[in-house]
């Protein structure tokens, strides 16, 4: 696993906190130094600072991506929603601002772990609602629950990916493709889903919003 920070406090405590849950970290300080630590070691994982000397982490994003798909938590003191937006388009996986905890810095870690080595079968529960994606069935206690197909194609592109925040924009695309209609749809079908599977809409518990970015899936898989 890759931590890039230019801050030393951040970065040692970032490294403690996945060393100390038997994950092998290597460090760098700078944008350059990140993206050619990306292609001389090949780590399961990238946590990235934007605020990096030499290049920064917009670009480093960038420049990774261009020969890796390994996945890419971005941290950063900049919370403003085109920050988000740009570092998710240029191909980061998730976002954490900062300051964080330990315990939400882990969780994301595992959520992107889980993205690379998918082995759920996109089977969840969740009190007396059972939702099997590959299967195409959800079952809310006696009654099975009707999704269309633009409906299963939303469970797809997030129950693929637990805990991974999913821009609007990647979305969008992976819904309707080329065609994709503008954010208010995706909003409209969104709200769709949670009144057939949500125990309470009203109080999302398996599919969670980051305001004005885009959409996670919330449940872990089940067994």
């Amino acid at each position: 696993m890759l931590v890039v920070d230019d801050d030393p406090q951040i970065l040692r405590a970032v490294e403690r906190t996945l060393t100390a849950r038997d994950f092998r970290v290597r460090t760098a300080t700078d944008g350059r130094a990140a993206v050619g630590a990306v292609a001389d070691a090949e780590p399961d994982l990238v946590v990235l600072d934007l605020n990096l000397p030499h290049m920064d982490g917009l670009t480093a994003c960038r420049e990774i991506r261009r020969s890796s798909q390994v996945p890419i938590l971005v941290l950063s003191v900049r919370d403003a929603e085109q920050d988000k937006v740009a570092a998710l388009d240029l191909g980061a996986d998730d976002y954490l601002s900062k300051p964080f905890g330990a315990a939400e810095l882990l969780a994301r870690v595992r959520a992107l772990l889980r993205r690379a080595s998918p082995a759920t079968g996109g089977r969840f529960s969740l009190d007396d609602t059972w939702i099997d994606i590959g299967a195409r069935t959800v079952r809310r206690g006696e009654e099975m629950v009707h999704l269309t197909p633009t409906e299963w194609r939303l469970l797809d592109a997030l129950g693929a990916t637990p805990g991974v925040l999913q821009s609007h924009a990647a979305l969008l695309e992976s819904i309707w493709g080329a065609d994709a209609p503008d954010v208010e749809a995706l909003r409209v079908f969104v709200s769709q889903v949670r009144r057939k599977i949500e125990p309470d809409p009203r109080r999302p518990r398996v599919i969670g919003t980051d305001p004005g970015v885009g959409y996670r899936w919330l449940l872990e898989p089940s067994a």
